[in-house]
C-alpha cells in the first residue's frame, strides 16, 4: 500500500494544532464582541447592532452573525428595538476579558512599551495568554 503524507503522525498533529488555533481564534472573536456590547451597554445604556458594526469595525451582516453566536452560546439575547444584552453568562465572560486585557497592557507598559502600543498588542495577546502566564504577569506587576 503506497504511502501518504497524511497518513503521517506529524502530519496529523499539526492538523489537530492548526484546528485547535482555529478554534481559539473563534473564541477570540465571542469575547471580543462580548467585551464591546458590554461596553456600549455601559456607556450608552444599550448596545444596538449598528453600534456594534461600527466599533468592531466590521459590516451590519457579520455583526449579526456574531451575536447569533452569542446568542447560540448563551452569552447574550436580543429584544425588538431594544438591541443586545449580555446573560450573566455574558457578563462574566466581558468581565474576564476586560480584566485580562488590562493585565496584559499593564505588563506590557511595565517593561517600556508606549501606552498607545501596548493597547493595540494586548488586542491580539490577550487570546492567547495562558491563566498560568496571566498569574505570572499578575505577580509580576503586584512586585513592581
Amino acid at each position: 500500500m503506497p504511502h501518504h503524507d497524511s497518513d503521517a503522525p506529524g502530519v496529523l498533529h499539526q492538523a489537530e494544532r492548526f484546528n485547535q488555533a482555529r478554534a481559539a481564534q473563534a473564541m477570540a472573536v465571542l469575547e471580543d464582541y462580548a467585551e464591546m456590547i458590554g461596553d456600549l451597554i455601559g456607556e450608552t445604556g444599550e448596545a444596538r447592532i449598528t453600534d456594534i458594526a461600527a466599533r468592531m469595525g466590521v459590516t451590519h451582516p457579520t455583526a449579526t452573525k456574531a451575536v447569533a453566536r452569542l446568542k447560540r452560546e448563551g452569552l447574550a439575547v436580543s429584544r425588538p428595538y431594544r438591541g443586545v444584552f449580555l446573560t450573566d453568562k455574558g457578563m462574566v465572560l466581558a468581565d474576564h476579558v476586560r480584566a485580562r486585557h488590562r493585565i496584559v497592557v499593564d505588563l506590557l507598559v511595565a517593561v517600556g512599551v508606549p501606552a498607545e502600543t501596548a493597547e493595540l498588542d494586548a488586542e491580539g495577546l490577550e487570546h492567547h495568554v495562558s491563566p498560568t502566564t496571566l498569574a505570572a504577569f499578575r505577580t509580576f506587576l503586584g512586585a513592581t
